[in-house]
This record gives structure tokens, sequence and C-alpha cells, in this order.
């Protein structure tokens, strides 16, 4: 499933590999395009996925999302791009006031820069990604992250820190990692996250209702996302299916069901 969660790590292996990438949770990957300058390169990728979760916690409502993005790739190492996605933030599903996160549409803009260390199989990647979602009635969603990766071969490490997170959430930081291995001769491709997200705590008053912040529902300041995901491509089109869920419960997101572990099957091709 192509997925902005697994973004920097993503970039910096196809950059590194120079090859094509199919994301296991949500982001968009930079592939190898046709050279139409020396030096730069273009391409694109679009997806269709029964769920978008992002960090483990569903942006569809639970329902199917369209995902697309663009990518321009020109040396030494250095990348921008644009990534989108429908989103559904069901405010009939939250008993708060939702006001300035009711858009239907998320955009992402990023850029960067990835290169490999010496002869090694190490490699960095630093970059900026900012998130926007243009059809709410208000700015209380956007955000910006800068991350850094690290990987050595298909292990991947990547810290990224946001100093007002969704929701007006202020300070926030994400700690993931990825590992990626090809099954034998099967042409299957399994992909392992885990990831670590750590908030500043959400206030609430005696009643439980939140006061200030609006991450999370509850007082909770840090939770786990994980995935597993098998990853087939056939006809020039990759197809996935991934077990993505979280460590918390429903009462932290806003009694709704986006947070429990769930299947997700992801259509995605590259252009």
């Amino acid at each position: 499933m192509l997925n902005k969660k697994l973004l920097p790590a993503a970039v910096s292996a196809a950059l590194l590999a120079g090859a094509s990438l199919a994301q296991a949770q949500d982001e968009p990957a930079i592939v190898t395009g046709d050279t139409f300058v020396e030096g730069f390169q273009i391409s694109g990728n679009v997806a269709l996925t029964t769920d978008y979760r992002f960090r483990g916690i569903s942006q569809s409502d639970e329902d199917f999302a369209v995902q697309g993005g663009f990518d321009a790739e020109f040396g030494p190492g250095f990348y921008v791009g644009i990534w989108g996605s429908s989103v559904d933030f069901d405010c009939n599903d939250i008993p708060e006031d939702c006001t300035g996160y009711d858009g239907s549409l998320e955009l992402d803009y990023y850029g960067g820069w990835a290169s490999s260390i010496g002869d090694t199989d190490f490699g960095i990647d630093i970059g900026y990604i900012y998130y926007d979602y243009p059809g709410d009635d208000g700015d209380e969603g956007d955000y910006q992250e800068f991350y850094v990766g690290g990987s050595w071969r298909d292990l991947s490490l990547t810290v990224a820190y946001s100093d007002d997170y969704y929701a007006e959430t202020d300070e926030f930081w994400y700690v993931a990692g990825d590992y990626s291995i090809g099954l034998f001769d099967t042409g299957l491709t399994l992909d392992l996250h885990v990831g670590y997200n750590m908030l500043e705590e959400t206030k609430v008053d005696s009643e439980g209702d939140v006061t200030d912040g609006g991450f999370l529902a509850t007082d909770e300041d840090a939770y786990t996302d994980y995935s597993v995901a098998l990853t087939y491509s056939w006809a020039s089109v990759d197809w996935s299916l991934a077990y993505v869920g979280t460590d918390l419960d429903e009462e932290d997101v806003f009694d709704t069901d986006w947070a429990d572990d769930t299947v997700v099957f992801t259509i995605s091709k590259s252009l």
C-alpha cells in the first residue's frame, strides 16, 4: 500500500538502488524514469487501497482511497515530489468539534537528499515534508516534518520530527524501522515495519474532554504502529496484502475503529 508513513525510507532506498519500490504502508516511491536532461529523472505512481493507513491509523474512515504522485530526481542525490490521497475524517463519527479536519484531500510536498556512503552498503537520506489538507475549513490539520534516515542493505531506520503535529498537537517524534526481503524465487517481497510515535500529552479535563491538543482523544502520549506486508508484481502492477495495526484502544481514537488491526489490500503501478 502506498503510504506517506514510510516516505523517507522509501525515497532513500529507491534513490540508492535506482529501482522502483512499492510501499508496504502508505508512501510514494521514487522510481527510475526517462532521462529528459542529463542528471534529471521524473516518475510517477498511482494506487488504489482498501484503507489508507498512516502510522497505523485510518485516514479514510476504513474505506477505499485513491492515491498517486510524481517525483523528480536530479544529481547528485537530490529529489523533490508531490503525493496525494483521498481522505475521510468522518466528523459524524467524532463527538468533538472537528472543524478544520473535514476535507477530502491530502497533498504532501517533499524534498531532500539521499546518497550511499562511499562504496559501502550504507546510505543516508535527509529531507523535509509538508502535509497539506486543502479542502479543510481551516489549517489545523496542516503540518511539517523534518526527517533523517539511514539504511544498510534491506534494513532502514528513520527518525522524523514535527514542531506542531497534526491537529495542533505540538511537538512530535517518530522512530521507524523497516526491513524488506525477497522470498526465495517466489517473486514475493516481505516488508516488515514497526514505528514508535511520541506525542505531546493531550490535555483533558475532569470529565475526560480534550482541552488542548487533539491528535488523540485521551492523555496517551505514545503508541506503536506495525505492519507485515506481502507484495507481488504481475502484469506491471504491484499487488500488496498487509496486516496493519497499533496498540491504541478505541477510546484513544474518538471511539472509532481507526486504529484497530486490519488487513489492507492495495493495487499500485509505477508510471
